[in-house]
């Protein structure tokens, strides 16, 4: 058990007009690594933001609500994992100031840095698409991307009798793209083991034109659509949903990019919210026009404020938003970052890796690996495009512990990756 950090709140202390050498703006998954790296190669004091209780294994979400894991699995207290000599303040951040190295807090505090790391994730709107948030969690509505909602959605797939299941995808950016098409296979082989399949009409509904963004994992996630019977749906976006009714709205897009809507009927619906850098973040001065934070995309360096850093899924990086990459963008943010401390030129590179282990079945996962520019990069000998149980157990047993154990701790564990190319990809 790491030791219990300092806590600053409005019961126990203020913050008013304290400065700190470096400021981490977010507590979650990117947060924490950082944190946890930087304890010991730095002197100096070091914060983390962060109004939350708990921290959240999110790749669980998905094994939680196919049955798998229970949600107690994937959560533990924030308080027992802030390292040692870094202290929390536990409230949310407003806003950023960064000509004059301030970040405001919600109730009006001010905090000073020598450096800045801005790593508060993704926000999921949920009020985006219409009626959502009357309905989810009832009425066959569910959802693995909160998780407090994830168990429901394995109630919806082990109670399913007879009837309409869809599962959507919205356009991008969203937290690890496969995981939309991951709960589909999982409700589809569940029905098949449970002897249900036959009484089940499936559909995937993405707003993109394609299954999976790296080309050559396409073929096996269309075989694996095809051999679960589930119908494929490009260019359909949910608008809105009748829980009630059990009647989802989409935004189909054609050809000629003409649009038109197309109400379905369900039973059982799996929605993926639309996701956007947080509102604090959007419009502010180290924000670039879409509300990420603007840092180049190998260094993670912010391009106009050097003493600005950022990782994970609120950085402009054209990467992939999982957990795979903010790893490999932790010890690259830290490196250039003690660099700068010593007024020196960091030269520690991020190449936009990243992982999504994409699980086709109980027991068999794609593990798709790639950086920037589509390239597949295996860290394993074995062809990745190939459903395999080994990957099933990287993903159900492995994973966490890195999680856990190896990342929040601070140790900086690279596997390794090499590009390989495919004479027969498509």
């Amino acid at each position: 058990m790491l030791d219990q950090p300092q806590v600053t709140n409005g019961l126990t202390g203020q913050a008013l007009g304290r400065s700190f050498d470096i400021l981490i703006i977010g507590g979650g998954s990117a947060g924490l690594t950082v944190a946890a790296m930087l304890r010991g190669k730095v002197k100096g004091s070091i914060a983390i933001v962060d109004p939350t209780d708990t921290n959240a294994y999110q790749p669980g979400w998905t094994m939680v609500g196919a049955g798998v894991f229970n949600l107690a699995q994937t959560i533990k207290p924030e308080a027992a994992l802030i390292p040692k000599g870094v202290e929390w303040i536990k409230k949310p951040a407003a806003s950023f100031d960064p000509d004059h190295n301030r970040v405001a807090l919600a109730d009006g505090t001010q905090l000073g840095y020598r450096f800045l790391i801005v790593c508060p994730g993704l926000q999921l709107d949920w009020g985006k698409i219409e009626g959502l948030t009357e309905t989810i969690g009832k009425n066959g509505v569910c959802s693995n991307y909160r998780g407090d909602l994830a168990a429901y959605t394995w109630e919806c797939i082990k109670s399913f009798k007879s009837g309409k299941m869809i599962f959507t995808q919205p356009p991008m950016p969203i937290k690890c793209p496969g995981a939309p098409q991951k709960i589909a296979y999982l409700a589809a082989d569940h029905l098949r083991l449970t002897g249900k399949r036959a009484a089940a009409e499936i559909a995937f509904c993405t707003a993109l034109p394609t299954l999976f963004g790296v080309v050559p994992f396409v073929p096996p996630l269309k075989a694996a659509m095809k051999r679960h019977g589930i119908e494929e749906n490009y260019k359909t976006n949910l608008k809105a949903i009748d829980g009630k009714a059990k009647k989802a709205i989409f935004t189909v897009t054609a050809a000629d990019d003409t649009t038109s809507e197309v109400v379905r009927d369900f039973d059982m619906i799996h929605v993926t919210p639309p996701q956007s850098a947080p509102d604090f973040l959007k419009g502010s001065p180290i924000a670039n026009a879409a509300g990420f934070v603007d840092v180049d995309q190998h260094s993670m360096q912010h391009l106009k404020y050097k003493n600005v850093f950022s990782l994970g899924d609120a950085a402009s990086t054209p990467n992939s938003k999982t957990l795979a990459a903010l790893r490999l963008q932790a010890p690259v943010v830290v490196r250039n970052l003690v660099a700068a401390m010593k007024s020196e030129v960091g030269t520690a590179s991020y190449d936009g890796y990243g992982s999504c282990p994409l699980t086709t079945d109980y027991g068999r996962i794609v593990l798709a690996e790639f950086i920037y520019g589509g390239k597949v990069t295996p860290s394993f000998p074995l062809d990745p495009r190939v459903p395999r149980y080994s990957s099933w157990w990287l993903k159900k047993d492995f994973l966490p512990f890195l999680y856990w154990q190896v990342m929040l701790r601070g140790i900086d564990l690279d596997i390794g990756h090499r590009e390989r190319v495919f004479a027969d990809a498509a």
